[in-house]
C-alpha cells in the first residue's frame, strides 16, 4: 500500500479542526439545555434533531487503499465530553456506500465500500481514541483511478433514512526538476558557505501544493556491523497555485546540515553514518480540498463569523459536512550512489565534503562510498 503521510497530513489537520468545532456546539447546546431546565417553562431543546453526517474522504490516484470516514453529529441528554467518550456515539447504526467511476458519462467501475478499524486516531482530543472505523475500497497498481474520470460517493444511511452524495475529479499531472537524472542538491559551495537550491514543481491540476523532503541516511556500529536506517521530514512549505503552471521551492543548503545535526541518533557507539537518498514528496489537493482549507483556516475577525464549506448534499432535510475531494502524492528518490548510473552525483562533491568535514556537522562520523570519493579524506575505509 502507498500511504501518504502528508496532506493526510491534510486530512488531520483539516478533521481536527472540524471535531473541535463539532464539540464545542455540543457543549454550547448543553449549556442552553441546562439553562432551560432551570426555567418554570420546560422546554425540550433536542427537539426533533435530525442527525447530521460528517464525512472526510480523498482520492489519491498514487494510493490502493482509498479510506473515507463517514461519522455522525450526536446529540443527547448529560455530558457532551462523556458521550464523545463513547466509541459508538460517533457512528450510524447502518451505513451502505459506494465510489462509482464515470469516464465520459458512462459508468466503467463501481466499488462498495468495506468497513475497518483502525488504531490510528489520536488521543490527546476529547473523542474516543485511539481506535476508529472507516470505510474504504481497494484499487490496483495495473487499473488505479483514473485521471480522466469522476468519482462520486454515495452514502445510504439507516438503511435510507437518508442519502449523502458527492463527487470529484482526480488530482493528476504532478513533476519536478528533480526527475532529471542530472538534478543534484547544492547544500554548500565552499568550507562554511552554504548554497540553495530551488525545486520547481509542475503542479498538474492542482490548486495546492506541499512540499518536502525526506532524507535517509544509515548510522552505523563498525565493532558488532550493526547498520540502522534512520530519516528525518523537512518540509519546504505549502502555496495555493494556478493549475497548468509551476511553483518552485528553494532548498537552504545551512538548514540541511542543521537538521541532520538535530536528527542523528544519539548513540556515541555510533562511528559511522553515510548518505542513503532523499526523497521529494509533493502533495496537490483539489480546488474543493483547497477552498476547504481556505474556509477552515483560523479567522482574523474579532466576531469569529466564518462560512462553510462543503461539497457533500444529503437528502430528507439532514445535513452533512466535509468533504469528498482529491490529492495526488507524487515522489522521487534520489539516491546518493545511483544505481543504473554510479558516475551520478545526488549531491555535489563541495555538499558531501561540507557534511562530511564541515562546522556542522563534521563531529558525526559522516563518510562517503561514491566512487568520485575515492581519493578525498572523508571516503568511507
Amino acid at each position: 500500500m502507498v500511504y501518504t503521510a502528508n496532506i493526510f497530513c491534510l486530512y488531520l489537520k483539516t478533521r481536527q479542526k472540524l471535531m473541535k468545532t463539532l464539540i464545542s456546539l455540543f457543549a454550547l447546546l448543553f449549556l442552553f439545555g441546562s439553562l432551560f431546565t432551570s426555567c418554570s417553562e420546560d422546554i425540550d431543546i433536542l427537539g426533533d434533531f435530525e442527525e447530521t453526517a460528517v464525512i472526510y474522504g480523498l482520492l489519491d490516484k498514487s494510493d490502493s487503499i482509498h479510506y473515507i470516514k463517514i461519522n455522525r453529529a450526536f446529540i443527547g441528554p448529560g455530558n457532551s465530553l462523556q458521550i464523545a467518550q463513547i466509541p459508538d456515539s460517533s457512528y450510524f447504526k447502518q451505513v451502505t456506500a459506494t465510489v462509482t467511476e464515470y469516464v465520459n458519462g458512462t459508468q466503467t467501475k463501481q466499488w462498495v465500500l468495506k468497513d475497518t478499524l483502525v488504531n490510528n486516531k489520536e488521543t490527546n482530543g476529547v473523542f474516543y481514541a485511539p481506535t476508529q472505523k472507516l470505510y474504504y475500497f481497494k484499487t490496483s497498481s495495473s487499473s488505479p483511478l483514473d485521471a480522466n474520470a469522476i468519482y462520486k460517493l454515495n452514502v445510504s444511511v439507516n438503511n435510507g433514512l437518508f442519502e449523502v452524495e458527492g463527487q470529484t475529479s482526480i488530482v493528476s499531472g504532478l513533476a519536478t526538476s528533480a526527475d532529471n537524472q542530472s538534478f543534484r542538491f547544492d547544500f554548500a559551495d565552499d568550507p562554511g558557505s552554504y548554497a540553495q537550491k530551488g525545486i520547481a514543481i509542475t503542479v498538474g491540476n492542482s490548486y495546492v501544493i506541499n512540499t518536502s523532503l525526506k532524507v535517509n541516511f544509515k548510522e552505523i556500529i563498525t565493532s558488532s556491523n550493526d547498520t540502522t536506517h534512520s530519516s528525518y521530514k523537512w518540509n519546504l512549505g505549502e502555496s495555493d497555485v494556478n493549475p497548468g503552471g509551476t511553483k518552485t521551492f528553494t532548498v537552504n543548503g545551512k538548514q540541511f546540515y542543521e537538521l541532520m545535526l538535530a536528527n542523528v541518533t544519539n548513540n556515541p557507539a555510533i562511528n559511522r553514518r553515510r548518505m542513503h537518498s532523499v526523497e521529494v514528496i509533493v502533495t496537490g489537493g483539489s480546488q474543493d480540498l483547497y477552498n476547504y482549507m481556505t474556509v477552515n483556516q483560523p479567522s482574523s475577525s474579532l466576531a469569529q463569523n466564518k462560512p462553510t464549506f462543503t461539497n457533500l448534499s444529503a437528502t430528507n432535510n439532514h445535513r452533512v459536512i466535509g468533504i469528498f475531494s482529491s490529492r495526488m502524492t507524487y515522489k522521487i528518490e534520489k539516491f546518493f550512489i545511483n544505481p543504473s548510473n554510479s558516475s551520478l552525483r545526488m549531491m555535489t562533491q563541495k555538499s558531501v565534503a561540507e557534511l562530511c568535514t564541515g562546522p556542522i556537522t563534521g563531529g558525526l562520523s559522516f563518510c562517503s562510498q561514491h566512487p568520485g570519493d575515492l581519493t578525498t579524506s572523508y571516503t568511507c575505509n
